[in-house]
């Protein structure tokens, strides 16, 4: 069963259309990539699905129509997005961070051992549990990017360029973490990523968008193999 169901999305800032209509779906406990070239409507598309931006189309989450809720709403639902730039609240502490990704939560104990969880997949954060966020490396910042998402107990996590400004060591060992979160925590991912050869890795399935529309899908490894995917985006 499909965990999120997009048809005919479209989307747009101002009077600029971005999104031309785009199909796609994402299944229950799965890892979906979508990728592109800058500037192809894939962070639009994130956005879309938290009502960040004018929409129109089709969206259904959990087989519940959330095409017109607040930002919110979406949240509660158990949609979490880790948006690109991290958004850090830098004057915060790591911990203080995290809490308040736990806002709309009111199970108190259950926050409590969330955030022992997330400490378990980022040991570093737990190290700099009282650091103002503001002065954490950028990796550091975005382990704790996600730790907060974690902390909301979502059913489904967008990321938005997840390895951006990362060294490859480190968006290895982020990787790792992210597709133990999958199997462990059972969250299903939908990874926005401009490292193609990375996000097809970890993803099962990818969609390729080009100007606002989809333009090639199939599960990860049927990419892999494709010439123009191979030529455009992995570089081989």
């Amino acid at each position: 069963m499909a965990l999120l169901e997009v048809k005919q999305l479209r989307a747009a800032y101002g009077q600029t259309r971005v999104l031309h209509g785009i199909d796609f779906s994402l299944e229950e406990g799965s890892i979906t990539a979508l990728l592109g070239a800058n500037g192809a409507g894939k962070t639009t598309t994130l956005r879309a699905l938290c009502a960040m931006v004018r929409t129109e189309g089709t969206i259904r989450f959990n087989d519940k129509d959330i095409q017109g809720k607040k930002t919110e709403d979406v949240a509660r639902m158990g949609v979490a997005h880790v948006p690109d730039g991290r958004g850090t609240f830098l004057n915060l502490t790591t911990e203080e961070n995290l809490r308040l990704g736990a806002y709309a939560r009111r199970d108190r104990r259950a926050v409590e051992e969330d955030l022992e969880r997330v400490y378990g997949y980022f040991p570093r954060l737990r190290e700099r549990r009282r650091q103002q966020a503001g002065t954490l490396s950028g990796g550091e910042q975005q382990m704790l990017a996600v730790s907060r998402a974690l902390m909301l107990r979502p059913r489904l996590m967008l990321l938005d360029e997840p390895s951006f400004g990362l060294a490859p060591l480190l968006v290895r060992e982020l990787f790792a973490i992210l597709r133990a979160i999958n199997r462990e925590a059972r969250v299903s991912l939908l990874i926005v990523e401009q490292n193609a050869a990375m996000a097809l890795e970890l993803a099962d399935h990818a969609y390729l968008i080009e100007t606002g529309r989809v333009v090639l899908s199939g599960k990860s490894i049927e990419l892999k193999s494709n010439d123009g995917v191979r030529k455009s985006y992995l570089g081989y």
